[in-house]
């Protein structure tokens, strides 16, 4: 554990000498205040309007930069090490490999959520004291909710980096394939369950399409975000096909969940076979 430790801390001070951590933090920052305040100025709107269109707005947001974040943040952790010929020297010391990417799992994990927890924490103490009569509670509860959510997702994509990372031979391969990825998630999976609602001509919205969205961590996380509001009633698209599965956000928890150790241990397996 004491080696597991040392390389998370190890992890975790790079990231503060490359400025990861206060970067990533004043952009959330930055852009939860934004969207908070400014959200809904296409409909004519300016101030703060309510948490739960805050939130989706949020969420929507956090669907594509947490991925992309976690991917970048990751993407050269093995095949990085490997070019600077670090790895080699590592896998010399009384260092399982499994300590290893634990180690780095752990270090750029805690970047990620401390970084989230400063950016998105601070919107919700903006909110908190600039909005009158704000239900606090359901403030810390939606926020909350939203932080650890989006934390649980960034997971996912950083031990997916691993993975990534633990194939490719050079970094700019690793590069390609994070961005191939982030598309894949982010952007293509959702256009071909559209495609395939569309050919089905919607028959399949009631049975089969709800579980595909469970193939896809990024829409497990949007789901997570709506599910328990008023607004989620009105959200359009693929999201409305959610509230057909059962359990409600549990299962959405567990999901998450399991797409984190799922993805871990698949980088694991890689890197355990990569030859060095």
């Amino acid at each position: 554990m004491n080696a597991v430790l040392s390389i998370a801390r190890k992890e975790f001070a790079d990231g503060l000498r490359n400025r990861w951590l206060l970067a990533i933090s004043l952009l959330f920052a930055v852009l939860a205040v934004g969207i908070a305040w400014l959200g809904a100025a296409a409909a004519g709107q300016v101030g703060f309007t309510s948490i739960p269109s805050t939130i989706a707005s949020l969420a929507s947001l956090a669907t594509f930069l947490m991925p992309l974040i976690a991917l970048l943040l990751a993407y050269d952790s093995i095949v990085g090490e490997d070019e600077g010929g670090t790895l080699l020297l590592l896998l010399t010391y009384p260092l399982a490999r499994w300590q290893m990417l634990l180690g780095k799992f752990i270090g750029h994990g805690g970047i990620l959520a401390l970084a989230t927890v400063l950016g998105f924490g601070s919107a919700a103490l903006a909110i908190a004291a600039l909005v009158p009569d704000i239900q606090l509670s359901l403030l810390l509860w939606a926020f909350g909710r939203f932080m650890a959510s989006s934390i649980l997702l960034g997971l996912v994509f950083i031990a997916l980096a691993y993975a990534l990372s633990s194939l490719a031979r050079e970094k700019s391969s690793a590069a390609g394939l994070a961005l191939g990825l982030w598309f894949a998630f982010v952007l293509v999976f959702d256009l071909g369950l559209l495609a395939i609602l569309v050919v089905s001509q919607g028959q399949l919205s009631g049975d089969l399409l709800p579980w595909l969205l469970l193939a896809n961590p990024t829409d497990i996380f949007r789901l997570l975000n709506v599910a328990g509001f008023e607004a989620a009633g009105s959200v359009s698209g693929l999201m409305q096909l959610g509230s057909d599965l059962p359990h409600g956000s549990g299962l959405l928890w567990a999901c998450l969940l399991a797409w984190s150790a799922i993805s871990l241990s698949l980088a694991f397996y890689l890197f355990h076979r990569r030859e060095v």
